[in-house]
């Protein structure tokens, strides 16, 4: 009796299976991706950094990991925008968290440029930011400067990927959070067949 209830139960899924696969073909008229993970040559870069909210800077933190270890050249951060004032002594306790990552980074060869004209209006010293901060002269020329010397112009816009195919899928997450719970679902003597509607199917083993 058992036997008969796992193989109807497997009918019904791979019936269902072949249904959603018959569905997903519609929506794939281009083919699939293809994957061209190469290598590429040493290259220096510097960030054009201007954010509004100073903890898009956890953000940027990511992004300078990635490239530098990517590009294996050296990276300059050029900060000129209003959250150069993280990087102030006065504010360390509110921003701890960042700086400590931005320092981190500029232990490891990351350099922090911050533009005086932009300090200056903030209300700002040289002597109020940290020993890993360099003052320049303007934040733009800086730039252009280190694009004169070969740099390579990055600007990294602080916009998080993070979960964005569940937007419109929303489904899907739900699939993952089932395959997470695979384990205690077997545990508890049953296998769990997860459909992209969202839908489970529990077998008794």
């Amino acid at each position: 009796m058992k036997t008969l209830r796992f193989f109807q139960a497997t009918i019904g899924i791979l019936t269902v299976l072949t249904v959603f696969s018959a569905q997903a073909n519609e929506f794939e008229p281009y083919g699939t991706a293809k994957v061209d993970m190469h290598e590429y040559p040493v290259t220096n870069a510097v960030f054009d950094v201007n954010y509004e909210d100073p903890n898009k800077l956890n953000i940027l933190n990511v992004f300078l990991i990635k490239t530098s270890e990517a590009l294996k050249g050296e990276m300059v951060v050029v900060t000129h925008g209003p959250e150069l004032r993280v990087f102030a002594k006065e504010n360390y306790d509110k921003y701890q968290g960042i700086v400590d990552k931005m320092a981190a980074l500029s232990d490891k060869g990351v350099k922090f440029h911050m533009c005086n004209n932009a300090m200056r209006a903030a209300g700002f010293k040289a002597e109020d930011m940290h020993g890993f901060i360099t003052v320049v002269p303007a934040g733009f020329p800086e730039i252009a400067y280190l694009q004169s010397k070969g740099y390579k112009y990055i600007n990294p816009l602080p916009l998080s990927v993070k979960d964005v195919r569940y937007i419109e899928h929303q489904e899907l997450k739900k699939k993952k959070s089932h395959s997470n719970n695979c384990n205690q679902t077997w545990n508890a003597g049953c296998i769990e067949f997860s459909i992209l509607d969202g839908t489970s199917i529990l077998i008794k083993k």
